[in-house]
């Protein structure tokens, strides 16, 4: 009772952590929207958004596992949580050099951060407590993650969306360049203010931590073989799928979630909204799909107490595709409420891959943590293809290619039950 009582402190810090990077991660997708209108671009460059920020999770992962295998989980999140934060203030040098390039390193540098958080925190989460009940735990601190993502939701609908100028994308390429600058300038002062600050909550978060005890759990082992180990654990089927699993469904997560806005848009505009109008509402449903995500995890949670949570993956993963083509088929409301119900089937995806993958592997888990987390360069790959869709304007004469475009998510769903299905039969 005492060791569990040990682990409330430190569980409900790193816990935190993971609303931080929620925050990071939800308060970003909408930017796609925001960048292409600021610096007058298309869907596909105001993508790199996505490119960057899910580049830096890819190339930090593996420099992240041999830190904390080399320190120490407290200090990987101390390193990450400096990184967020470093990157979140670079966004003010960024504004004042004006360069679209200059807020794409901001955004490479604030989720190398974010690699190192997810390659310390999800381990770490597992090692606190009884290993069977390890997965079970991770999708509990995963419940938090989407707290921070409608924290960033809302920020970026009232404090960015809402207050950048109303002038629509067809105006904005009729004006000057002398009026776009100043146009550009007003709106990038708005597009700042709330990643300042994030970056002063994280400055205080990594001060609290840096100051509070936390248990050593997988620490004592700090020998760094990585060729050895990565062989001794990609030879297990349910890691190795895992991270191919792990892969498609954060491209999936990342493409429903960024272009539910352009979705929106369209279906509302073609109501009668203006533009700016059509894009607020659209991430108010951007909301309450992340509302459905979270509800739906916690459900998940309970649900797993019974039902093994490779099947309950499985389940899922067949909801997800049977939305999908909803989505994909309906050119109206229809269509957007089949997408907000998408994110309750996603909601146990990440955490029970995660939990599947590294099961048994004991220490090996804090690299096979970065292979996982470099998993998440399918949010840096799969958004820029359906974003090139989606410029296609329309197919076959006059079907959306915004629709069209939602094949994609469910090809990445298809994969996602076949690594449930095959992890059921693993563990019969």
């Amino acid at each position: 009772m005492k060791k569990a009582n040990n682990y409330i402190l430190p569980f409900i810090l790193v816990t935190f952590c993971f609303a931080l990077w929620g925050f990071a991660n939800d308060i970003t997708n909408p930017m796609v929207k925001a960048f292409s209108k600021i610096f007058r671009m298309n869907v596909t460059e105001g993508a790199l958004v996505q490119v960057a920020f899910y580049g830096g999770y890819f190339c930090m992962a593996f420099p992240a596992a041999i830190f904390i295998r080399k320190y120490s989980y407290k200090a990987g999140v101390l390193m990450g949580l400096g990184l967020y934060a470093a990157g979140a203030l670079l966004f003010f040098p960024s504004k004042t050099i004006g360069i679209y390039g200059c807020f794409l390193v901001s955004y490479f540098i604030m989720t190398c951060g974010l690699s190192f958080l997810e390659t310390s925190c999800n381990p770490y989460i597992l090692s606190m407590g009884d290993p069977k009940t390890a997965t079970r735990r991770l999708n509990l601190a995963q419940c938090f993650n989407p707290c921070g993502s409608i924290i960033g939701m809302y920020v970026a609908m009232n404090f960015i969306q809402a207050k950048l100028n109303p002038m629509s994308s067809d105006e904005r390429a009729l004006l000057g360049d002398a009026d776009f600058e100043v146009l550009k300038q007003a709106d990038l002062d708005v597009l700042i203010s709330p990643y300042l600050a994030i970056g002063a909550v994280i400055v205080l978060m990594f001060l609290i931590i840096l100051f509070t005890k936390m248990p050593k759990n997988g620490d004592q082992n700090h020998e760094i073989s990585v060729m050895p180990t990565l062989r001794r654990i990609f030879v297990l089927k349910r890691y190795r799928e895992g991270v191919i699993a792990q892969f498609f469904y954060v491209g999936a997560q990342i493409m429903c979630w960024t272009f539910i806005i352009q979705y929106g848009t369209r279906i509302f505009m073609d109501e009668g909204m203006d533009e700016q109008a059509a894009e607020v509402l659209s991430q108010r449903f951007n909301i309450a799909a992340m509302i459905f995500f979270i509800c739906s995890r916690f459900i998940a949670t309970f649900l797993m107490r019974w039902i093994q949570p490779a099947r309950l993956l499985a389940i899922f993963g067949i909801l997800a595709m049977i939305l999908t083509v909803g989505v994909v088929l309906f050119e109206n409301r229809m269509g957007l409420y089949c997408l907000v119900c998408v994110s309750a089937c996603m909601s146990l995806m990440f955490p029970t891959i995660y939990g599947i993958a590294l099961d048994g592997l004991g220490d090996d888990a804090k690299f096979g943590a970065a292979g996982l987390i470099m998993a998440i360069l399918g949010g840096s790959v799969l958004p820029p293809l359906q974003a090139m869709i989606i410029d296609q304007g329309t197919f076959f004469g006059s079907f959306p290619a915004t629709n069209a475009s939602f094949v994609l998510p469910f090809i990445c769903f298809l994969v996602v039950t076949i690594y449930g299905s095959r992890m059921t039969k693993m563990t019969v």
